[in-house]
């Protein structure tokens, strides 16, 4: 019975909660906007592709390396997980649907890691020469499936002086076993995705979810991947322990790609959205700020490490942080008001 009167709670609160947008599902506005969600999955749709080719040119590449270790050979798989990898960033704001299923977002990026646990997790790893299988892989947890383990082995400059540093033939097999977990990870994702369509198409509350996964991946760069590393939060101190990708030196050429992401998979039903909702000064706002913002690049596309520890050049990477900041405000802020859509609680939050 204590169940039952839970369920009951719990129900009458999320139809309470669902916003003026969901609530439009059986009106005319709610017809059309199937018909931003039907864009909205086409062009995240091309995002995950991308993502799937580019994690299946890294595996591939990985396996090349290993079979023949060359100068040139490794700097082609760095290349391909910089691809793949900013591959996922561009999509990375997507927090629903098939990328929730199996924590498959946080084995793609294990991030924030304040203990460091992807070096740890590689210590251990080849600290024999177990069959690294795998199912050893699946089994090891999040901090050993994705991007950033690939990274470690790749760019750790402590690990790359150490006689497990590439082309170590354990360490070649950790680096394929990942890799070829990214690829699947990947592949399956696109694929439900896909698979996804219908049910995403035709649930009107999945309109709210679609933006606030947007003013949830603006919260993030603005307040954790710039402004944490830049010391205008926490302890008020500079790090780029704080940024993500700080061992590929890649935290702002990500950046870009996550905006870049936004503009390209979220941005076009979003305007039309805005210009439906007789805001098209407001969707005007929005496109030249995303515009404002890509304009830091590519002089940006350098490691945040240099621009934290030089005061002229940190001026450059305050600017990039202003520019975001005022998206986010015309995004999160403005746009939400306008579409009587209210911020709650986010899973990425990990509180």
């Amino acid at each position: 019975m204590k169940r039952m009167i839970s369920s009951v709670s719990l129900c009458l609160s999320l139809s309470l909660a669902i916003s003026p947008l969901a609530a439009a599902a059986g009106s005319p506005a709610g017809d059309q906007d199937t018909d931003y969600r039907k864009q909205w999955h086409s062009d995240i749709y091309v995002g995950y592709q991308t993502l799937a080719e580019q994690s299946r040119a890294l595996k591939d590449q990985a396996e090349t390396y290993c079979k023949a270790p060359s100068g040139e050979e490794l700097k082609q798989t760095k290349k391909a997980w910089l691809d793949a990898f900013l591959a996922w960033q561009e999509v990375r704001f997507v927090d629903f649907g098939p990328v929730e299923q199996g924590n498959r977002a946080w084995q793609l990026q294990f991030w924030p890691d304040p203990k460091n646990l992807v070096a740890r997790k590689a210590s251990f790893l080849l600290k024999d020469d177990a069959p690294l299988t795998p199912e050893l892989i699946s089994q090891s947890g999040v901090a050993v499936q994705g991007f950033p383990m690939a990274e470690f082995i790749l760019y750790d400059q402590a690990f790359n002086t150490s006689d497990r540093a590439l082309p170590a033939e354990h360490t070649c097999k950790l680096l394929v076993a990942v890799t070829n977990h990214i690829a699947d990870n990947s592949k399956n994702l696109a694929r439900d995705w896909n698979d996804f369509q219908s049910n995403y198409a035709g649930n009107a509350q999945y309109t709210d979810t679609t933006i606030k996964a947007a003013m949830a991946g603006l919260e993030i760069l603005e307040e954790r991947r710039l402004a944490a590393p830049m010391g205008l939060r926490g302890n008020g101190k500079r790090s780029v322990y704080n940024a993500d990708a700080w061992r590929s030196g890649t935290s702002l050429i990500a950046a870009e790609a996550s905006v870049r992401g936004l503009k390209n998979y979220f941005l076009p039903a979003f305007s039309s959205l805005l210009h439906d909702r007789k805001q098209p000064e407001l969707a005007q706002d929005i496109e030249q700020q995303f515009d404002e913002v890509l304009a830091n690049f590519p002089e940006l596309n350098r490691p945040m490490a240099l621009l934290l520890a030089d005061d002229n050049e940190f001026r450059s990477l305050q600017s990039l942080y202003i520019d975001i900041t005022q998206l986010a405000a015309l995004v999160n802020d403005r746009a939400a008001v306008e579409l009587g859509i209210v911020r709650g609680f986010n899973s990425s939050d990990g509180d």
